[in-house]
């Protein structure tokens, strides 16, 4: 199986074992050789504070996630850790130098405003309503802007500040990129742990499918996801794969949220309110949405710093190695990856 291809079993109370054998204690017994799963997912209605819903042990577990219903982390799996230390030091040194982590979170965000802008472009080109056009192009002007004036900002505070400010602009008009079931995904602002509404719940969930793959790709790249450059340090936090999702939240998980929303792959069906109105999936809609985001990774795209034609799944791979480079002194710069 390529390395690049992941597998997510949904087993909400089942023992995995490296000897393929389950071990469910309210359930019919379920079996998945060890050998063919790369990154075993697991989701629970349970609190964090709760046990993980099952254990995988083994070597072949080498990227595994356990989330709750709405793709919040429960725990990791890895193997044995990179022994990057030269790499790690150099990601150190300059996770401590404020000029170089603003260098390199202004590349982020340039990749992250290009991306988003292009996902506006693509919805104003498709776009029937004459009106939601106009709104799209005005928000897509002033995105264009924000990349414009990015180089004047010399301050990780004002650049977080002015990614925040991009970031509400550009979801004030995300949903008029769904041109099927609005009513059913009526979307105002973003809303996180936990999400408050069908699409809120649909984009953490991609978003937390994402930020695993770039934490896979950091480790691989023998750098440390939990030390960033654009996000502010905390515990237990994986800054920098929260960093380097940046250039792929727009193309890859929003992309693909709104495709499955006017594709009416997941409908109101899919979700469930909880006491409080959290909303999670269902069972069947995590099942549906995993499958379609392993599909859509399957998807080539052209690499233009490479100029090569990558799955989508490589392309975190590719790019916490950029990163690597960089910090390595062998480019100028970090270049986020934007699709032609």
């Amino acid at each position: 199986m390529s390395p690049f291809r992941s597998r997510f079993p949904f087993i909400p109370t089942t023992s995995l074992s490296t000897s393929g054998h389950s071990k469910p204690p309210r359930a019919p017994a379920k079996s998945r050789p060890p050998f063919t799963i790369s990154s075993p997912s697991a989701s629970s209605a349970r609190p964090p504070s709760a046990r993980p819903p099952w254990t995988f042990v083994g070597n072949t577990a080498s990227r595994s996630i356990t989330s709750t219903s709405w793709g919040r982390l429960h725990a990791r799996l890895t193997g044995v850790a990179d022994t990057s230390v030269t790499l790690r030091r150099a990601q150190f040194r300059v996770a401590d130098d404020p000029s170089k982590c603003t260098a390199i979170a202004r590349q982020l965000i340039v990749g992250k405003l290009q991306n988003s802008r292009n996902s506006l472009l693509r919805a104003a080109r498709e776009t029937d309503s004459a009106e939601d056009r106009v709104r799209l192009e005005e928000v897509i002007d002033a995105l264009a802007r924000q990349i414009r004036d990015l180089p004047g900002f010399t301050e990780l505070d004002s650049l977080r500040g002015a990614e925040g400010m991009a970031a509400n602009i550009y979801f004030t008009v995300f949903s008029l990129a769904l041109k099927q079931q609005r009513a059913d995904f009526a979307f105002t602002n973003r809303s996180r742990r936990p999400p408050r509404d069908r699409i809120n719940c649909l984009l953490s969930f991609l978003y937390a499918l994402v930020r695993h793959d770039c934490i896979a790709a950091l480790t691989a790249a023998g750098l440390d996801p939990f030390v960033g450059f654009l996000q502010v340090d905390r515990p237990n936090r994986p800054s920098l794969a929260l960093d380097l999702m940046e250039e792929f939240r727009p193309w890859l998980a929003d992309r693909l949220a709104i495709t499955l929303i006017n594709r009416q792959q997941v409908g109101a069906d899919h979700f469930t309110e909880r006491e409080g109105g959290v909303i999670e999936f269902t069972e069947a809609g995590r099942k549906r949405v995993i499958k379609a985001y392993q599909e859509r990774k399957q998807e080539s795209l052209n690499h233009p710093l490479l100029d090569q034609n990558l799955r989508s799944a490589q392309i975190p791979f590719v790019q916490a190695r950029v990163l690597a480079r960089y910090l390595r002194g062998d480019l100028t710069d970090y270049i986020p990856f934007v699709p032609k």
